[in-house]
């Protein structure tokens, strides 16, 4: 009588049950659930880039100096706020550890670019290149340790303070959250990127801030941040009950992954 083989068979089984769940998988549609998230996490990343890549341009708003870069910033923390109340903390900080990986990538091509020689007939010349990029690796560090820091902090008192009001009032920890994870974060990215890194920098484009400078920086953008964060309070709202219905009205909610259970 043949004898089966006890110790390949489970591997081989295992291995076809994988092919098999791999070739379901290439064949889903995505759920409601799944592109919405994808969604939240491209535009999270996307305001996280673009406020890097303007932080370097100043404005003065009611008699406040401003970056550029609080133009996008704050849409990352409605983001993760979102992301936080329909998918829960741990997509939350998965979406925050993708961010901190697009900013190393980005850092990486730009400071290659800018040290790559330049063609004589090139559209852009050195010298303006570096004045307009020359800040961004600075910047980018700066923003990656007070992002890492203010994000993780910001999805921590979210669902501390969920877990607190027992799923209600989403407005307190909406704005707790933002509020003092805002705080840590303009303190230090203003000072990374604007007075620690042109000192250790050898970039003659770039200058430290003087102290006034720096508090008037930090004060403007840390008050147009919790402004911003008090009148987004009522799109988390609107944004949260229609995302959640819609997700929920998905026909396929019983779905994993766009396929049946």
């Amino acid at each position: 009588m043949p004898v089966s083989d006890t110790t390949t068979a489970p591997a081989e089984q295992h291995e076809t049950l994988a092919a098999h769940d791999l070739d379901r998988l290439r064949n889903a549609n995505p759920s409601r659930a799944e592109r919405a998230f994808t969604v939240l996490a491209g535009i999270f990343i996307g305001a996280l880039v673009i406020t890097n890549a303007i932080a370097g341009k100043f404005f003065v708003l009611f008699g406040q100096e401003l970056s550029c870069g609080i133009i996008a910033y704050p849409v990352t923390f409605l983001a993760t706020d979102l992301i936080s109340e329909v998918y829960g903390r741990r997509r939350a900080n998965t979406v925050v550890g993708a961010g901190f990986v697009v900013s190393v990538f980005i850092t990486a091509v730009v400071w290659i670019a800018n040290h790559a020689p330049t063609y004589a007939e090139s559209p852009v010349d050195a010298e303006s290149f570096n004045i307009v990029f020359g800040l961004l690796p600075g910047v980018v560090f700066g923003s990656m340790v007070a992002y890492l820091t203010s994000q993780f902090i910001d999805v921590q008192i979210f669902e501390f303070w969920r877990r607190l009001t027992d799923g209600k009032y989403m407005w307190i920890r909406n704005n707790g959250s933002t509020f003092f994870s805002q705080l840590v974060d303009t303190v230090m990215v203003v000072t990374i990127a604007l007075v620690i890194w042109p000192e250790v920098d050898t970039n003659p484009a770039t200058t430290p801030l003087d102290f006034e400078t720096w508090q008037g920086i930090v004060l403007g953008q840390y008050v147009f941040k919790i402004g911003i964060a008090a009148l987004d309070t009522p799109l988390f709202y609107v944004a949260t009950h229609y995302l959640t219905n819609w997700i929920q009205d998905d026909p396929r909610i019983l779905e994993t992954d766009g396929m049946p259970n």
